[in-house]
C-alpha cells in the first residue's frame, strides 16, 4: 500500500487563490480528489482525516461522513472541480452543450429551457467563440483551450463557493493559457468562491495566488504568502523548483535540477551560473553561419482540405505552413516558437517528409526531400529524426523499451548482428540517465520524463545528424524539464547534433537556441539571435507571447 497524501492540512477561505505545487505524484490530484470523495473505492481510500466544508445552508459538515447522496447533492453544485484533460473529462458522445444542461437540471437549478438559456450566457461568460455554435459542438470538435473553457462553464454552472482547478493549463500554450487564468480570476471575484489552484508551475501559482503550498512525495514541504515563498525559500525542494525554471534574462550554462539541491555532491553548483557573455557565443556563431546550410527551406507550403463540392473536388484549404523559407546550419539550434494552430508541428512534420507538402523545397545537404520517391526518402532517413511531443503515444506499448530502441537499427539494417544492437542500445540508455535493468521493462512502468529520455534514446538510435524535437518537454514538469532540457544540450555536444526545437514556450527555446523563429498562423512573423530578440522584439505579436508566460520574475 502507497501512501499517496501523508498528514496534509489545509484551509481554504472564502474568496481567497490557495496554490498547491508539486511535481507529478507528489500527491496534488489525489488531494483534491479526496476532497470531491472521487478517488476510485476499489484503488484508493482516505483511512485516517477530516474534510470540514461549511455548507451554505446547513453548516458545517465533514465530507467524509457523508452518505453518498448527500455527497451529490453537494458536489458540483457548491464544490465543483476542473479537471486537467478536458478530452477524457468530456463525454465524447454527447454535446458540449447538452453536457452543461444536464449540470444543471441534476441539481434542480432550472427548467429544461432555462438551463439553456443559462448554458448559452456560461458559454458567453467564458469567452467562447460563436456560443451558440458550440453548444451543439462535440468535443473533438474544439481546440483544447475551448474544451477547457467548456469544463470551466460546467465547474461554474451552479456558483460553487469552492472551485478546485487541477492543473487546469497544462500543455496550453501560453496565450490560450493566460486566457484561461485571466478567465478563472474574473470569475471567482465575481462569485466570490474559494480557490484551490493545483499545478506544477511556480510561474502560475505566483500569478493567482495569495498563499502557496508546496508538496513532495505526499507530505507539505513549505507553505506561506506566495511572495515570500517563492522569493525566499526555506526548503530545499522550494529552491529547487525555482531555480529549474528556464529564465529570460539570462543564459545559464545548465539547469539547476531537484537532485542538485536534495542530494548536492562536493563541488556542485545549486543555482543556474549565467555562461561568460559575448565573445565566445559571438565567435561560435560568426564561425557556424559562415558555412553552407544542413538544411534549406524554400517557400514551403503544407495546405489541408476543408471542404469539397459534389464531386470530391476541393473549394477550400487551410494553409497550415504558407510559402516559408530559411536555413539551418550544421551545430546549430533552431527554436520555433507559436501558439497552438500556428503551423509548428505541421512545418517540422513536413520538414521530415512525415506529412507530404504541398509545394515548395526541403534541401538537405543539397537534396530536395520533399521530391524524393520512397525507397530514396527510405535511405536518407537515418540521418534526420523527430522527438514527439506525447512520448506515451510515441512508444509502442506491446513491446520493451529495449526493443522500441533498437527497432529502427534492424529496420535500417545498422548492427546486423543483434548482440551490436544490444550493445549499442544499453549505451544509449546510459547516455540518457536510464540503466540497463530499464530495458525489459514497458513504456506504461516509466515516468513522462522517463519515457521522453527512452524517446530521445531512440533518436539517436540510427546515428542521426539532424533531429526535431517538437514540444518534447511541454507537459512536463518544471523539474522533469529541466534534466531533458540538460540532456539535450549535453547530446548536442557529445554527437555534433543540429537541432530544430519546436515549442509555445518562449523561456524553453531561448534557453536552448542560437536562433528563433516566431510563427503565426502558418506564416513567419520574426527572426533572429534568440537573445536579442526576446530582449528586444520588433512585433507586437513576438512582445504577446513574452508578456504570457506567467511569473516571469520567478
Amino acid at each position: 500500500m502507497v501512501d499517496a497524501v501523508k498528514d496534509l492540512d489545509l484551509c481554504l477561505y472564502p474568496g481567497e487563490t490557495l496554490g498547491l505545487v508539486g511535481e507529478s505524484g507528489c500527491g496534488k490530484s489525489v488531494t483534491a480528489l479526496a476532497v470531491m470523495r472521487l478517488l476510485g473505492r476499489s484503488t484508493a481510500r482516505v483511512h485516517s482525516g477530516e474534510i470540514w466544508f461549511r455548507h451554505p445552508v446547513s453548516g458545517p459538515v465533514d465530507l467524509l461522513t457523508l452518505p453518498l447522496k448527500q455527497m451529490q447533492s453537494i458536489r458540483g453544485k457548491h464544490l465543483s472541480m476542473i479537471f486537467q484533460e478536458p478530452m477524457t473529462s468530456l463525454n465524447p458522445v454527447k454535446r458540449c452543450g447538452d453536457q452543461l444542461v444536464e449540470s444543471l437540471l441534476w441539481h434542480k437549478h432550472c427548467g429544461r429551457r432555462e438551463a439553456r438559456h443559462r448554458a448559452l450566457s456560461l458559454f458567453e461568460e467564458v469567452n467562447l467563440p460563436s456560443p451558440s455554435s458550440l453548444l451543439r459542438a462535440w468535443p473533438h470538435e474544439l481546440s483544447g483551450g475551448q474544451k477547457q473553457r467548456v469544463m470551466i462553464a460546467m465547474a461554474m454552472a451552479c456558483r460553487p463557493s469552492v472551485l478546485l482547478a487541477d492543473e487546469p493549463t497544462t500543455a496550453l500554450d501560453l496565450r490560450v493559457q493566460q486566457g484561461i487564468l485571466e478567465l478563472i480570476v474574473r470569475l471567482q471575484r465575481e462569485y466570490g468562491m474559494g480557490v484551490l489552484f493545483i499545478s506544477h508551475d511556480l510561474g502560475v501559482i505566483a500569478q493567482l495566488a495569495r498563499r502557496a503550498m508546496v508538496m513532495r512525495e505526499g507530505r507539505l514541504v513549505e507553505s506561506g504568502e506566495v511572495n515570500e515563498l517563492f522569493d525566499r525559500p526555506t526548503a530545499p525542494y522550494t529552491r529547487a523548483l525555482v531555480a529549474c525554471r528556464p529564465p529570460l534574462d539570462a543564459r545559464p550554462a545548465r539547469l539547476a535540477t531537484v537532485e542538485d539541491f536534495m542530494t548536492p555532491s562536493p563541488g556542485t553548483v545549486v543555482k543556474p551560473v549565467p555562461a561568460s557573455s559575448g565573445p565566445s557565443r559571438s565567435e561560435r556563431h560568426q564561425r557556424m553561419y559562415a558555412g553552407k546550410p544542413i538544411l534549406e527551406v524554400k517557400g514551403l507550403r503544407t495546405h489541408y482540405v476543408v471542404r469539397r463540392n459534389l464531386w470530391g473536388r476541393p473549394t477550400a484549404f487551410h494553409k497550415a505552413v504558407n510559402n516559408i523559407s530559411f536555413s539551418v546550419y550544421p551545430g546549430e539550434t533552431l527554436g520555433l516558437v507559436g501558439e497552438s494552430g500556428c503551423g509548428k508541428t505541421t512545418l517540422g512534420r513536413s520538414i521530415m517528409r512525415l506529412i507530404n507538402p504541398t509545394g515548395g523545397q526541403v534541401v538537405y545537404k543539397g537534396v530536395n526531400i520533399a521530391s524524393l520517391s520512397a525507397s530514396g526518402l527510405r535511405k536518407l532517413r537515418p540521418r534526420f529524426q523527430i522527438i514527439f511531443q506525447d512520448p506515451y503515444a510515441s512508444l509502442n506499448p506491446g513491446i520493451s523499451v529495449g526493443d522500441a530502441i533498437m527497432e529502427p537499427m534492424r529496420v535500417h539494417g545498422i548492427f546486423r548482428d543483434k548482440t551490436e544492437r544490444k550493445k549499442r542500445m544499453r549505451l544509449l540508455l546510459e547516455q540518457v540517465g536510464m540503466e540497463e535493468r530499464h530495458a525489459r521493462r514497458y513504456p506504461h512502468e516509466f515516468s513522462g520524463g522517463q519515457r521522453q529520455r527512452i524517446c530521445i534514446a531512440r533518436a539517436l538510435a540510427l546515428n542521426p545528424e539532424f533531429i526535431i524535437c517538437d514540444e518534447s518537454v511541454s507537459a512536463l514538469d518544471v523539474s522533469v524539464q529541466a534534466q531533458v532540457l540538460n540532456l539535450l544540450s549535453d547530446l548536442k555536444d557529445s554527437f555534433g547534433l543540429t537541432y530544430i526545437v519546436i515549442s509555445h514556450d518562449l523561456s524553453v527555446v531561448k534557453y536552448l537556441s542560437d536562433r528563433i523563429l516566431v510563427m503565426k498562423n502558418g506564416q513567419l512573423v520574426e527572426s533572429g539571435e534568440a537573445d536579442s530578440l526576446v530582449a528586444h522584439p520588433q512585433k507586437d505579436y513576438t512582445r504577446e507571447l513574452i508578456r504570457a508566460i506567467p511569473g516571469n520574475r520567478i
